[in-house]
């Protein structure tokens, strides 16, 4: 099958398939980290928190099941075979978390937006994607690396699972599959019951899409003749690197980002269509927009500084129990907290 599509066009597709599965999630299932945390403090409703929760548990069991099965090497995605800044984490899903507040959206909710024809989200989009491209690659690269450094451990992963069976004498995948069933069960048991079932089948989906990007890279980097990075979805820097691509791209490679953000985009406008509810906006409050645009840059700075967004360490990283994952989603949520809060109450005392 390489041989006939191209190891470009196999990386390329399976972000695709795999973002327009969580652009559909977003325009018709209502998945959204900013909307998530707005009903738990502000909306006494967590139906999406344990609907975020549960795709996670299946993300996790899916991955510690391949690797138990032996098709999948966990040791060489991405987010296991470095050894990320903690400070970094932490500031990083601050800054993010509190730049998503400001613009109503995070990276993959606009993308999602713009494919239902929301001009500010692409507004949005495009200035996170730059922003971004500076800490990573532009002037405040050298910076960053100096800062908050990223250290590669190739010799073996180092993530929470190997962490506790290191410690009691486990097998990390054992682990990481039981880790996963607790997370489901919980999410099962404590979710309200109206569209239960629906939840349940979007975070299934969203579950196996993370799950399937780890999967088919590592695939096609052992099969191909290519080393490809073994990753799953995030969308700040490879919106970023979609830009870059789209402008210089006589002489680079493709990359699984890039279909991912161009999927999400597809399965926004798809589910739109299906909704009914694709039309032309635009922001017509300057101030407004203004907002958005500092919260945009702030999401671009954060997603780099903590090594991924709210899908890309909240979801993918927090799937392999990357052991910063847990501490940029924290970060990430405490940012959007605050942010909120500035913005709903203007930072008076709650009575």
């Amino acid at each position: 099958m390489l041989e006939l599509i191209g190891e470009p066009t196999a990386i390329i597709l399976l972000g695709l398939i795999g973002g327009t599965v969580l652009g559909l999630a977003a325009r018709l299932g209502g998945f959204c980290t900013l909307g998530m945390i707005e009903d738990v403090h502000y909306g006494d409703d967590r139906a999406r928190l344990w609907f975020w929760v549960g795709a996670l548990g299946i993300a996790i069991l899916s991955n510690f099941w391949l690797s138990y099965a032996g098709l999948i090497d966990l040791g060489a995605v991405v987010y296991l075979q470095n050894a990320f800044s903690i400070p970094g984490a932490i500031l990083g899903g601050l800054i993010f978390g509190f730049g998503m507040a400001q613009t109503g959206n995070c990276g993959f909710t606009a993308l999602a937006r713009v494919g239902g024809g929301d001009l500010r989200a692409f507004v949005i989009a495009m200035v996170m994607g730059v922003a971004a491209l500076i800490a990573l690659s532009g002037l405040l690269a050298v910076w960053r690396l100096e800062i908050f450094p990223i250290t590669p451990q190739p010799q073996s992963p180092d993530g929470i699972a190997q962490m506790l069976g290191r410690l009691f004498g486990l097998s990390p995948d054992l682990l990481g599959m039981g880790i996963g069933t607790i997370v489901i069960v919980a999410a099962i048991a404590l979710a309200p019951r109206h569209g239960a079932i629906k939840r349940i089948l979007w975070s299934i989906a969203i579950g196996l899409t993370i799950s399937l990007g780890f999967f088919g890279t590592y695939w096609v980097s052992e099969n191909g003749w290519d080393a490809w990075p073994v990753v799953s979805h995030t969308f700040t820097a490879p919106i970023g690197e979609t830009l870059h691509y789209a402008m210089f791209s006589t002489g680079l490679a493709p990359k699984f980002g890039m279909g991912s953000v161009l999927g999400v985009v597809m399965g926004g406008f798809i589910g739109s269509l299906i909704k009914g509810g694709f039309r032309w906006e635009a922001c017509e409050d300057p101030r407004e927009l203004r907002r958005q645009i500092i919260g945009a840059a702030m999401m671009g700075l954060g997603a780099v500084m903590a090594a991924g967004c709210s899908i890309g360490q909240g979801l993918s990283a927090f799937s392999v129990l990357s052991p910063t994952a847990p501490l940029v989603a924290a970060s990430i949520w405490l940012g959007a907290w605050f942010g909120l809060r500035q913005l709903i109450l203007g930072l008076a005392p709650e009575v």
